[in-house]
């Protein structure tokens, strides 16, 4: 017993009972306090936005207004989702150099990240279609049924073999043919220039995942032989045709018209 009290009298005894008292307050306390992981998360995306904002206003503003609300000749972006910017911006049709009937696809003049950040500025406007997963981009699905697809929704505009084609009042069809899987898939969501909106009520994600597979699958063809004319069709066939066969009739009509004289 007398032991026991000597060393409860140790001068390092209160030490002991204040180091071994702090450790367990700091031990509950990490237990009971909060978790934050989500709050780098929320600080990237608040980062990624003002990113955006400060490259949309450089580059975007002076056509689509410096809250994104349209102007003359550019619509309102509020609504149209990270997927519209991801496509316009992926295929360097915006920013457009000048206004015109339709954006033509150039190289694009942002990096990936930069379009995303411009993305995420947009889509913080309001709620609009987000970027698809890849689940459905790379292809990997049933060529056979997306052009069945293809033929009965896409042809009448791209052309049969996606090459493309003229609308009316100087508007096109772009050419299909090595355009990336993601694009292919945001055009189907959000309908840019005159192409209708196929929301995944009208084509499922499996279904637009189908139709980039046959897309896939076109642009691995080889011509069997021939000059191929752009692969539009009979226009080009039907100009060949008159081209060199008036041309030939003209000729045999002269040397024709020498023979009798």
């Amino acid at each position: 017993m007398k032991t026991l009290a000597a060393k409860r009298r140790h001068p390092a005894a209160l030490f002991v009972l204040l180091l071994a008292a702090l450790l367990t307050m700091g031990t509950a306390y990490a237990f009971a306090s909060p978790r934050t992981t989500a709050a780098p998360s929320t600080a990237a995306a608040a980062t990624d936005e003002e990113a955006g904002k400060a490259i949309f206003l450089a580059n975007c503003a002076s056509c689509h207004g410096v809250l994104a609300q349209g102007g003359q000749f550019a619509p309102s972006l509020a609504g149209v989702g990270a997927a519209s910017v991801d496509f316009q911006m992926g295929t360097g049709r915006m920013p457009m150099v000048r206004p015109g009937v339709q954006a033509p696809r150039e190289p694009r003049l942002f990096d990936q990240q930069q379009i995303n950040q411009v993305g995420a500025y947009i889509a913080s406007l309001a709620p609009g279609p987000a970027v698809p997963s890849t689940e459905y981009t790379e292809g990997g699905g049933d060529a056979a049924r997306g052009g069945e697809i293809y033929r009965v929704n896409c042809a009448m505009c791209h052309n049969a073999s996606g090459a493309g084609g003229a609308l009316t009042r100087g508007k096109y069809a772009p050419s299909l043919r090595g355009v990336e899987g993601k694009h292919i898939y945001e055009a189907m969501l959000t309908g840019p220039q005159s192409m209708p909106v196929f929301k995944d009520t009208n084509l499922s994600p499996t279904d637009k995942k189908d139709v980039i597979t046959f897309l896939q699958e076109v642009d691995k063809g080889e011509n069997p032989g021939g000059y191929a004319l752009g692969n539009i069709g009979p226009v080009p066939e039907g100009m060949f045709a008159w081209t060199f066969g008036i041309g030939l009739m003209i000729l045999a009509a002269i040397w024709l018209g020498r023979k009798a004289a």
